[in-house]
């Protein structure tokens, strides 16, 4: 009785620390494929993305709908779209070295807001902070982006 004991225990010991080491194997590959955030491309934006602009003191934030693309007349810049609950503008930008820099425009010719941010590191390019700038004021509003799930 005391060895099937000693044995279920030894066997309960070895399943924890196998279960220890795939748990730690994983951790490792999900590391391997996140780029540190100045690695982070253009391409890993492309998507949709939740937007959150702070809109000042006992205001609830500014909510806004992303989505960046390949910009088709340069290949290795973004372009897409924002949409508020007042309409729909066109953006384009990119990101250099974990900066993310963006132009929005409301008619699709003036430059009317602007967006420049970094890439949150450990985020694998999923989460960019920084200040939003509207060009006919000069204050300025800080800003989240949240890749949208389902994209990596």
């Amino acid at each position: 009785m005391m060895h099937a004991r000693v044995t279920l225990l030894f066997i309960a010991s070895c399943a924890i620390a196998t279960g220890a080491t795939a748990q730690n194997n994983t951790n490792l590959q999900g590391a391997a494929t996140c780029p540190a955030a100045a690695d982070v491309s253009n391409a890993r934006l492309f998507g949709p993305w939740q937007a959150q602009v702070d809109a000042g003191p006992d205001i609830p934030p500014r909510q806004a709908t992303l989505n960046l693309q390949r910009n088709p007349e340069f290949s290795e810049s973004l372009s897409g779209t924002i949409t508020r609950d007042t309409g729909t503008g066109q953006v384009a930008g990119d990101v250099d070295n974990g900066v993310f820099t963006l132009e929005e425009s409301s008619d699709g010719k003036t430059i009317t807001a602007t967006w420049t941010g970094q890439i949150v590191e450990g985020s694998c390019g999923r989460e960019i902070r920084g200040v939003w700038k509207n060009i006919s004021d000069p204050t300025e509003h800080d800003f989240i982006l949240r890749k949208q799930a389902g994209w990596q």
